[in-house]
């Protein structure tokens, strides 16, 4: 197939999501299809004029014989070219709907969502990373659910965590640096747990304009703030040297559409303390995880303080996570799993 994949610019961000779209380009290459990228300049997810003239030049290029998958992020942008006949050789890429991304005005997520509506029932099929998006998007977008799919992302093989070796809990967070991430929340839950040992390492490049100022802030008034590490965006054998010396790991996002850092939290068998927002309660064993609502950081608090006082049941839960973390998607087949969409999608 000949395949153009549009994406926000620019394609290297260092995301699940982009780090999805880059794998399932490799090996979509890799079984023999014919993929062209086009890198998106301007606002996304909210189109600014530079945004929805890229989409207009996306259009322009697409020949007949190409069949264009659009990423979700920057999908809000063809929302003024909707019902066009290109629409009907497009796949969206829904990683999770737009208008559900915590942190943006109620008027913008309006917006979002009045634009997602125009497009997703009109696409010839929509493929999402997890079932729950993929449940969400009839009810709430008007998707037909013949036309949606669902292709979760592979996890690497991985080695065990060894953990910190220290007689503290070590826990890790793996995020950008985005409200959506719920970062404050997980300051707030362990801001009250002061009387035990621990410490918490933030891996994540900024996003949001001026939330890491805002969240230093916050730690040093709570108290903890030579406890916590902001590491910034850490990537290859330096994120691999996290997870190894990681003893828990911890999530208090608002919503993901997979999680793709807990899945390769669970690859390295470190136990979870997470939110349930989004598919992370379905991704997540209860065996090797707590779980609580998301925004609630007294309920995280009380649920993270055992596994970190208690050593004998972080084991035990580290020992769920690795068993579970076998048995995790692999990239191998996520391409073929994917081509097999795009051609349902242009059939």
């Amino acid at each position: 197939m000949r395949l153009v994949l549009a994406v926000p610019a620019p394609l290297s961000t260092v995301s699940g999501g982009y780090g999805y779209d880059r794998r399932i380009i490799a090996g979509l290459r890799e079984l023999g299809h014919d993929v062209r990228v086009e890198e998106m300049p301007g606002r996304h997810p909210l189109p600014d004029e530079e945004a929805e003239a890229a989409a207009r030049a996306v259009i322009a290029r697409l020949s007949s014989d190409e069949a264009l998958v659009l990423d979700g992020l920057g999908l809000p942008a063809f929302a003024p070219l909707a019902g066009g006949d290109w629409m009907r050789r497009c796949l969206g890429l829904i990683h999770h709907p737009t208008a559900l991304e915590a942190g943006f005005p109620e008027a913008k997520r309006d917006a979002l969502r009045e634009r997602e509506r125009a497009l997703f029932p009109q696409l010839a099929r929509l493929v999402t990373t997890s079932r729950l998006t993929a449940s969400r998007l009839p009810a709430d977008f008007g998707a037909e659910p013949a036309r949606i799919g669902i292709v979760e992302p592979g996890t690497e093989p991985a080695a065990r965590a060894r953990g910190s070796g220290g007689t503290g809990c070590a826990i890790l967070s793996v995020a950008t640096i985005t409200r959506r991430k719920g970062h404050d929340v997980l300051l707030r839950a362990l801001g009250r747990l002061t009387d035990i040992e621990w410490t918490l390492t933030i891996a994540g490049a900024p996003r949001d304009p001026g939330l890491l100022d805002e969240l230093r802030a916050l730690a040093d008034d709570l108290g903890i703030g030579p406890r916590v590490a902001f590491v910034g965006q850490v990537e290859g054998e330096a994120l691999e040297a996290l997870y190894d010396r990681a003893d828990l790991f911890a999530s208090a996002s608002w919503w993901e559409g997979y999680g793709m850092a807990v899945a390769e939290a669970l690859s390295h068998g470190l136990p979870l303390a997470i939110t349930e927002g989004g598919a992370l309660a379905d991704l997540a064993p209860r065996d090797a995880a707590v779980v609580c609502a998301p925004g609630d950081h007294n309920s995280l608090s009380r649920a993270m303080r055992r596994p970190i006082y208690d050593k004998g049941l972080r084991e035990a839960m580290a020992d769920a996570a690795w068993r579970a973390g076998k048995e995790l998607p692999r990239w191998e087949d996520r391409a073929a799993a994917f081509a097999a969409e795009i051609k349902a999608a242009v059939a």
